[in-house]
């Protein structure tokens, strides 16, 4: 099964649970998508794909600049990965397809 798809997500952070919807849209060995919850949509940067693995960068600017590092696995439906939040530390992300 592919790993393109959408995805809701909790990333368990410092500030509590953050739900979000993530997207991945495959081509090849990369990927594009975005990230999208309450605090606004951030589109993903260098998204590579090894079979059932990804990892991606975003860009935030808002509510301070940073550059998060993620990687997941994706099991039939179910997205289990970490997000790096720079010097605020690592923290796991999961989910579920929805679609």
């Amino acid at each position: 099964m592919s790993v393109a798809g959408t995805y809701e997500c909790v990333t368990k952070s410092p500030m509590g649970d953050q739900k979000s919807t993530f997207t991945v849209n495959v081509a090849g060995d990369t990927f594009t998508g975005s990230n999208s919850g309450p605090m606004g949509t951030a589109e993903v940067s260098d998204g590579k794909v090894d079979g059932n693995s990804i990892t991606w960068t975003i860009k935030l600017t808002s509510p301070m600049p940073m550059t998060l590092e993620g990687s997941a696995t994706v099991d039939g439906d179910d997205f289990n990965g970490q997000v790096k939040a720079g010097a605020f530390g690592t923290f796991p992300m999961v989910g579920k397809r929805v679609a």
